[in-house]
């Protein structure tokens, strides 16, 4: 609510000492929550103040789910299912280009799966790939969906995904979804099966 602080004054906001807060900073700077910057202020040492980082952010309230589901119903109302379908279409486009390019000069299926997984748990999917039991054919699962909320209110986030991952893993794989979050599975899991 203030901005960056030093230790002393947010010890003193706690009903504490200086030190103390120091203290506690360090060990949330330890877990990326913090972070700290030299600031000049006036003749002498540079003081050193504390301010919270993207991550530490995260854990106070965050609506952007909230927006993008209204900002959604928006669009539809507004301009019609069509212009959803060109935003959902141009991100697609978007997402298309940043997997072609994380997987440029991969040619081996599994490694592309692999590099696909790496580059979707970065995304916050916490995507995991495994061979199927029979040996035959691969599984990409996702534990988590940071798209949950916008994709229950536009079920073209699936499909355009669906699209992406069988076009950029080639034409020699079929891309199945055996498991969706939004038809009440844990996970979504993909299924791919070299021709």
């Amino acid at each position: 609510m203030r901005g960056s602080q030093t230790s002393s004054a947010l010890g003193a906001a706690l009903g504490t000492t200086g030190e103390n807060a120091r203290q506690q900073l360090v060990k949330l700077a330890a877990d990326g929550l913090v972070e700290a910057r030299s600031q000049a202020k006036g003749v002498g040492r540079p003081q050193q103040e504390w301010e919270l980082t993207e991550r530490g952010h995260g854990f106070f309230p965050d609506t952007h789910g909230e927006l993008a589901v209204s900002l959604i119903k928006a669009v539809r109302n507004t301009l019609g299912e069509a212009a959803l379908d060109q935003l959902i279409a141009a991100r697609e486009g978007e997402t298309r280009a940043t997997y072609s390019a994380v997987l440029e000069g991969v040619d081996d299926l599994e490694a592309r799966i692999a590099a696909l997984a790496a580059q979707r748990s970065a995304e916050g999917y916490m995507a995991e790939w495994r061979r199927t039991n029979e040996g035959d054919a691969w599984l990409l699962i996702e534990n988590h969906c940071p798209i949950c909320a916008a994709a229950t209110t536009c079920q073209g986030f699936c499909r355009s995904e669906l699209a992406v991952f069988r076009d950029v893993l080639g034409d020699g794989c079929t891309v199945e979804r055996e498991e969706h979050i939004l038809h009440g599975a844990r996970r979504c899991a993909y299924r791919i099966s070299p021709h």
